[in-house]
């Protein structure tokens, strides 16, 4: 009964944590007669998607209106005026039915009046066209407040007065808009609330989340959690590297890195603590895995959809392009772990603790079923839309495979309802960030930022790559990761595409230093989730977490300088030999940031490692024997020093390498 009593408490703890950090959590419990109401909206949004994914999408403005204007009715119901009103409240007040229902009205205006809109677009718009964008537009910013937060909404509305007011702005300044054009333009064309954001909304990314959904119903997070376990369990830092591993695997169907972080932290951040790690370095290797998540294919946050439409390359090319410098991520935390757990005594868990490989292969290895087929099929050419669709299908399957897990009739109602709710704060982030992308297009801010970055680096490119990171981490503070990517690619991008970047290089550029500031601080919300969970220091836990995943901060600068590493233009030797350089690279400056390489680094060894690993971020041949040249010898020097008495003596016990 105890541990029952633990487990609860485990999961009170973890939800508060959620709704601390995670605006999406903040919703309605207690619905009262509006259970049932928000139950059919939220099903038929579901089934609506799951059939035209099937039998073909509506007109992009059409399909666009019902996936938003469903998507903020329910926001309305289920989200409250004001955080922490959703454990108080009983129903839903009045005022929410009223923007619920006015929601609805304005966004199904779109369906309605399109024949009409598009002869408008040229003889011009009614009065009554400009309320109602009016009305979209703030209802679409209320929305976002109240289910994603204020970082976007803030961005949103410095566009929207940009846009309004900034002709006398120097150096920015533009012809300037009234409020009648610019919300017309914003709701009525095609690069604003109905631009490429809720297009791939409305068609792949709400499908990829429902995929999310349906594997989590089959017990896939567990599942996960085990085969890291058994993976990584036995060696050196096990318990951290098993937390890693298993953020890895669920950061690649999850969209959201403070979910991922509570979700599997509840799990792993305790069992770290336990280990011997300091609760700081346990939230902090959790929340740099879980955001890393969020760069590993084939969902990669879902924000690969809307890079394929930016780009202009196929989905199935961009998870090819992505799968390296995810890894190199990943293997950039192992290493952070691996020098920590080394410099701590940190061994790996007895064999009894752990699962067994074989058995999780061989008794529930049909749990990965699903990804399976989701990859093949993207990889086989076929659509992202019929890729998701096919893997939601195999893990409805996949469910009748054991008795915990299978499907009647209230668990398909129970998914298909959750779905939608998933894809809640996404639709609403992704409508805010239109906004954006409509003020950029419309007064050009874009192709000035881009200018302003590079006179201010004077045309230098690695200076140019420096100001677009410091850029995307403003930008991303505090964003979900589509809006996040949107955002960045939008207003941060031109200016490396400017200076013949490779377009792959630029965007993946972009979105790795926007995800990464869920984990800079001092707006670092995995790490202060993490955090919540560990009882540790939140600002100690993000200094802690941008250590570990300093490999985030290279890699990026790696694949600019060196493009095999996304693909672009390699042959297999330039692409080892790429490979061998960051790897090489990434020991180095980990090492460094550690404080340990095979003992403990001195100061003036810590700065030669750090220096070293940056000789190999440009494939230069002097650079290149410089850096291999200077982690030789500190291997050298460091393997004539005694044995660290710290080290030798284990925290826990030693039962792996």
């Amino acid at each position: 009964m105890a541990k029952t009593i633990d487990q609860v408490d485990a999961q009170a703890s973890a939800e508060a944590i959620l709704e601390k950090y995670d605006r999406e959590s903040n919703y309605r419990r207690n619905l009262g007669l509006w259970t049932w109401v928000v139950t059919f909206i939220a099903v038929a949004l579901t089934v609506f998607h799951l059939y035209t994914s099937y039998f073909g999408t509506l007109q992009t403005q059409i399909q666009g209106a019902v996936h938003l204007g469903t998507a903020l009715g329910l926001i309305f119901l289920l989200y409250p005026i004001k955080s922490g009103l959703h454990r108080k409240q009983t129903g839903v007040p009045w005022y929410d039915v009223l923007l619920a229902f006015t929601s609805v009205f304005v966004c199904y205006y779109n369906v309605f009046q399109y024949e009409e809109l598009l002869k408008r677009t040229v003889f011009g718009y009614t009065s009554l066209d400009i309320i109602v964008a009016s009305l979209g537009v703030l209802l679409v910013l209320e929305a976002t407040r109240r289910c994603v937060g204020m970082p976007i909404v803030i961005v949103a509305a410095l566009a929207l007065a940009y846009a309004l007011w900034g002709s006398g702005i120097p150096l920015f300044s533009h012809r300037g808009f009234s409020w009648s054009i610019l919300s017309s333009d914003l709701y009525f064309k095609t690069d604003g609330i109905f631009g490429v954001p809720i297009r791939v909304s409305s068609t792949f990314i709400f499908l990829f989340l429902f995929f999310g959904v349906m594997l989590t119903k089959t017990g896939i997070g567990k599942y996960f959690n085990d085969l890291a376990f058994a993976l990584t369990g036995r060696f050196t830092g096990g318990p951290a590297k098993a937390a890693v591993a298993a953020s890895a695997l669920q950061g690649m169907i999850s969209g959201s890195s403070i979910a991922n972080t509570v979700g599997s932290g509840s799990f792993t951040i305790p069992m770290m603590k336990k280990a011997g790690y300091k609760p700081e370095f346990a939230a902090a290797a959790e929340a740099s895995a879980s955001t890393g998540g969020q760069l590993m294919p084939p969902v990669m946050g879902a924000a690969a959809f809307i890079m394929a439409e930016y780009t202009g390359i196929p989905y199935s090319e961009i998870m090819i392009y992505a799968l390296i410098p995810a890894i190199l991520y990943f293997t950039g935390v192992f290493l952070g772990v691996h020098f920590e757990s080394k410099k701590q005594g940190i061994f790996g868990l007895p064999a009894d603790q752990l699962p067994k490989m074989k058995e999780l292969l061989i008794k529930q290895g049909y749990l990965l079923l699903p990804l399976i087929m989701i990859i093949y099929t993207l990889l086989s050419g076929r659509t992202p839309m019929r890729a998701a669709l096919i893997g939601i299908a195999v893990a409805f399957l996949v469910s009748f495979f054991s008795k915990e897990t299978r499907f009647n009739l209230a668990g398909v109602i129970d998914a298909l309802e959750q779905g939608a709710r998933a894809a809640l704060p996404v639709i609403a982030a992704c409508a805010s960030a239109g906004i954006i992308v409509g003020v950029v297009v419309l007064t050009g801010l874009g192709a000035k930022v881009a200018g302003g970055i590079i006179t201010l680096a004077d045309n230098v490119l690695i200076l140019t790559l420096f100001y677009t990171m410091i850029a995307c981490i403003i930008l991303g503070m505090g964003l979900p990761t589509t809006a996040n990517y949107i955002v960045t690619a939008t207003i941060a991008a031109p200016a490396l595409i400017s200076m013949d970047v490779p377009v792959m290089a630029v965007h993946l550029f972009v979105f790795y230093f926007g995800i990464v500031a869920d984990i800079t601080p001092p707006v670092c919300l995995a790490a202060y989730a993490g955090a919540g969970i560990a009882k540790a220091n939140p600002f100690k836990t993000g200094i802690n977490a941008t250590r570990l995943a300093i490999a985030a901060f290279i890699i990026p600068y790696m694949f600019v300088y060196n493009p095999a590493l996304v693909l672009v233009d390699y042959t297999p030797s330039s692409l080892v030999l790429a490979l061998i350089s960051a790897f090489v690279g990434m020991v180095g400056i980990s090492s460094a940031v550690m404080g340990f390489l095979i003992r403990r680094a001195r100061l003036w060894e810590r700065i030669s490692l750090f220096i070293a690993g940056l000789c190999l971020i440009d494939p230069h041949f002097i650079l290149d024997i410089i850096g291999y040249g200077t982690i030789a010898i500190m291997f050298f020097i460091q393997s004539r020093r005694p044995v660290d008495v710290e080290a030798s003596n284990s925290v826990g016990q030693s039962y792996g390498m």
